[in-house]
């Protein structure tokens, strides 16, 4: 099953530079916990009647920059959420899925280590959850500054941050695990101590412009990621301890004083005492003063860290994202209290809360903002997912993405210039699965099995999901075939988190196989990279060569390959591939992550078995070549020892030979 080789290009590349660089904006991604898109002012809250909401810096945020309005978590809870956004991969590939809390993300590329390889100083404050097992940073295998992260500040487990008091005990809490204290970790050292009446928000926003300052001042040439991930709103629904300090910036709001006892300028008074005087003697309930109190200290805090980025004068150097980690929660950690997102109506006109798959489960309210870089007052309907933000952050860093991820680069859409590369959208949760495809969201609340159908949803008129589209016209019957599946040619399957559809079979593309007449694409690029790159989103113009002689490259620079084609399966079965390379490769079958052989790759043999229907698949292989001689080969196997060969290992030992013989005359 010998496929024909044909059009050899070669794309001479600018090297891709791995150093810090003047055109690096900083990157700051803000992270809420729970809170919902109807949680905002500018997105709901001044549409709705009665006590709103009030979250003005946030809306002030949204007039300066970017609404993302069709921005998606990957599942509707914390872990697999958290672990998209700093893979890079959706739900079809993570290793953390459903309730996975605490388990370790994979040691792979994510979006701390490679911008940290493209000279960005890394930080990551507050909530994290993905650290494995053990009790301490040596024993945590996925500890955050294992994961590339510089600098850690934060509480490690999942559990961790349901109690937004770490060094105090709270007494109204509804079980001993939220009435605990609990521990906040600096790098290697627990520093829980010095923490006494220090309510988290302020505490993780405190440091952060602590390090934004001393970043500024001290390394203003070292451009710096910081992943803020805070732990509220989520439902412990605690209070400051007094009113926001007066003014913000440099010199006003939240201060980091480093102090033992008074290590911010919150900590004094009463813990889980403030409220704040807009929602008091309305007559809210308790956890309703508690749950906007806590809202609108967000808030404060976002505004806080934009004027700080201001006064230092590096604010158009600078890019901030932020979002919700999912919908909005329906539980209160306090004794005998009860809560509901309905209050507030939090998940805005959407149907969905926290855990579902819904709109108001999965919709998160999304803002970019960067002066110089995005123009004020733009609002965007694309459709796009957690996993894209990696791709994105690679591009404003100057770097090519791997090529493992799932995501694309946001930047032409917030920028308003270019083409915008289609997002795969897809969450998956439990026996929930959604996906986007052609305009229209299918949603499976209990995919018990591949038979069940997607409802379909058109949420850009339609976000309540009030219209079920499926079988009302041919061309949504065609739809739904369509959407059973693409779901199944962009996950694997993961034996920690089983699926009933994980044993279907792949199904081909329909088209003539007269197609394959033309072979294998082959295109070549020169560059400098850490990691095999994803080529197809390369931003660079390039210079088209009739041949490629892998043997006379430049030695400063890398030679990258993609293979381009499509197998042809002659019977339904289990297909084994194999794959060994002395430098890197990606290979993928339509968008499914077969084999990884990058990060940390040994040149050792990979396999991966794949169930594919009977038909025609299109791969893509993707390789980036060593310092020294190249060598790839990749074959699969199907039922009755059936064997396939991609003439890969043929080419580059082609290549390389004529060079070689070249040189000898």
């Amino acid at each position: 099953m010998r496929q024909k080789l044909i059009s050899v290009v070669l794309f001479i590349l600018g090297a891709t530079s791995l150093n810090a660089s003047a055109d690096q904006p900083n990157i700051i991604f803000i992270l809420t916990d729970d809170l919902g898109y109807g949680d905002v002012g500018v997105l709901f809250q001044k549409q709705r009647k009665g006590i709103q909401l009030k979250t003005p810096e946030l809306d002030q945020m949204a007039r300066e920059g970017m609404t993302l309005n069709r921005h998606y978590c990957p599942a509707p809870i914390c872990a697999p959420s958290r672990a998209s956004l700093i893979s890079g991969l959706h739900q079809g590939h993570s290793n953390v899925r459903n309730y996975q809390f605490d388990k370790a993300i994979e040691d792979n590329w994510n979006f701390a280590n490679t911008l940290q390889r493209a000279g960005y100083y890394t930080i990551h404050l507050g909530k994290y959850g993905l650290q494995g097992g053990g009790n301490s940073p040596e024993k945590w295998a996925a500890y955050p500054t294992k994961r590339g992260f510089d600098y850690f500040y934060g509480y490690v487990r999942h559990v961790d941050g349901h109690q937004h008091y770490p060094a105090n005990f709270w007494e109204i809490g509804d079980n001993k695990s939220h009435q605990q204290k609990k521990q906040v970790w600096e790098n290697n050292d627990e520093v829980s101590a010095g923490l006494d009446k220090c309510y988290t928000t302020d505490l993780w926003t405190a440091k952060a412009k602590q390090l934004i300052i001393s970043q500024a001042r001290e390394k203003p040439k070292r451009p710096f990621f910081m992943y803020l991930a805070y732990d509220t709103p989520h439902a412990a629904l605690q209070l400051p301890t007094i009113a926001y300090p007066k003014g913000k910036g440099i010199n006003g709001g939240l201060q980091w004083l480093g102090k033992p006892g008074r290590m911010i300028n919150t900590a004094e008074g009463t813990i889980d005492n403030y409220r704040d005087p807009h929602y008091t003697d309305k007559g809210l309930t308790d956890v309703a003063e508690r749950f906007a109190t806590s809202i609108t200290r967000i808030d404060h805090c976002l505004g806080d860290i934009l004027q700080t980025l201001k006064e230092l004068k590096i604010d158009k150097d600078t890019i901030v994202i932020f979002s919700s980690d999912n919908g909005p929660h329906r539980e209160a950690y306090i004794k005998g209290e009860r809560w509901s997102p309905s209050v507030f109506e939090s998940a805005g006109r959407f149907k969905g809360s926290k855990g579902s798959s819904h709109e108001g489960g999965v919709r998160v309210p999304t803002f970019a903002w960067a002066p110089t870089r995005i123009k004020a007052g733009q609002k965007t309907n694309t459709p796009s997912q957690f996993h894209d933000w990696m791709a994105t952050f690679c591009d404003y860093a100057g770097v090519d993405a791997p090529a493992r991820i799932d995501g694309v680069s946001l930047r032409p859409t917030l920028h308003q210039e270019g083409r915008q590369r289609q997002s795969i959208v897809y969450m998956e949760f439990n026996n929930q699965q959604a996906l986007y495809l052609d305009g229209y969201k299918g949603l499976r609340m209990k995919a018990t099995s591949h038979d069940i159908n997607f409802d379909i949803f058109d949420t850009l008129n339609d976000g309540p999901e009030s219209k079920n589209l499926a079988g009302t016209s041919d061309a949504f019957i065609r739809l739904q075939k369509k959407m059973k599946d693409e779901i199944l040619r962009i996950r694997m399957p993961n034996r920690h988190a089983k699926k009933p559809y994980d044993d279907e079979s792949v199904p081909g593309l329909d088209i003539d196989e007269g197609d394959l007449s033309r072979g294998v694409a082959v295109s070549s690029y020169l560059g400098e990279w850490q990691w095999v790159p994803e080529f197809t989103q390369t931003p660079h113009q390039a210079k088209v060569q009739k041949t490629i002689n892998l043997g006379a490259l430049p030695a400063e620079k890398n030679a990258g390959l993609l293979f381009s084609g499509y197998i042809k399966i002659p019977e339904p079965g289990d297909w084994t591939f194999h794959g060994q390379a002395k430098g890197g490769m990606i290979f993928k079958i339509h968008n499914k992550l077969v084999l990884d052989g990058d990060y940390k790759y040994d040149g050792s043999l990979l396999s991966s078995t794949v169930k594919l229907d009977q038909g025609i698949h299109p791969y893509r292989l993707y390789y980036k070549a060593p310092d020294g001689e190249p060598s790839l080969n990749l074959q699969w196997q199907g039922p009755n020892n059936a064997m396939g060969l991609i003439p890969a290992d043929a080419l580059l030992t082609f290549t390389v030979k004529e060079e070689q013989d070249r040189r000898k005359k």
